[in-house]
């Protein structure tokens, strides 16, 4: 292995300027990451050719694929800065920030998106206070260990980054707010709003404007089972389009 790792980064200063491409030469440690490299570029900025450039910008938080902020485009791959070991990546290694979201600067954008279409699916248990209620309902360990799997989701918006139905043209929330329904309508107490979330999904940018393109569950870092939710709410959003007015 050389004694430095070389980047190439997409870099630009604001949404309004022109981006560009800066590549920097960083010391190679075993088993370092690529935030690992944007660290030493944040300590020295100079850029390959011994010019002196500003640090580059990026988002991180817990450095081990739990907070989702460090997302990237990693090799023309969606994925956790955190986790994405030089050693096991082709060099140079490319960076660039997502691309379906706003820019903000270098490497990091506006997952408002994200974010709105969790809100728009009420993806939360409303609770009345903070006073003991007792032990909760009784829930079969398979149960258990299929809503776990759901909420490993860390909103990393690598699903939407993928997905071929997000895009500019689009209103289409996206397999992790939809994901969020199926969860938490499982949830003894989130069932109370689950028409709620029902009818948030049936209208435009809902789960009718899904393409199935599966990208989503290939790309999810959490192995979360998207695709399978995304049907479950097929069903369960068809069943709700038929007999929901029986509730009225």
């Amino acid at each position: 292995m050389a004694d430095t790792i070389r980047l190439r980064i997409k870099r630009q200063d604001s949404p309004e300027t022109p981006s560009r491409w800066e590549e920097f030469d960083v010391p190679y440690r075993k088993g370092e990451n690529v935030l690992t490299c944007l660290m030493d570029i944040q300590k020295n900025p100079v850029t390959a050719g011994g010019r002196k450039t500003s640090p580059v910008v990026w988002e991180s938080n817990c450095l081990e694929e739990v907070c989702g902020s460090c997302t990237m485009i990693i090799n023309g791959r969606a994925r956790m800065g955190c986790t994405a070991l030089v050693d096991k990546i082709e060099k140079p290694i490319t960076v660039e920030p997502m691309s379906k979201f706003p820019l903000i600067r270098d490497l990091v954008v506006d997952r408002s998106r994200l974010f709105e279409g969790f809100k728009k699916v009420h993806a939360w248990v409303d609770i009345d206070g903070t006073h003991d209620l007792g032990p909760g309902p009784r829930v079969a360990p398979e149960v258990q260990a299929a809503r776990y799997d759901m909420s490993r989701c860390m909103a990393c918006a690598v699903c939407l980054e993928v997905c071929p139905q997000v895009n500019s043209h689009s209103k289409f929330i996206g397999a992790a707010a939809l994901n969020q329904v199926r969860l938490f309508n499982e949830h003894p107490s989130g069932k109370m709003h689950r028409d709620v979330r029902l009818t948030s999904i049936m209208g435009p940018g809902g789960i009718t404007d899904c393409g199935n393109a599966q990208n989503c569950v290939k790309a999810c870092p959490k192995e979360i089972p998207l695709t399978d939710s995304i049907a479950s709410l097929y069903r369960e959003t068809t069943w709700y389009g038929l007999l929901g007015w029986l509730k009225k």
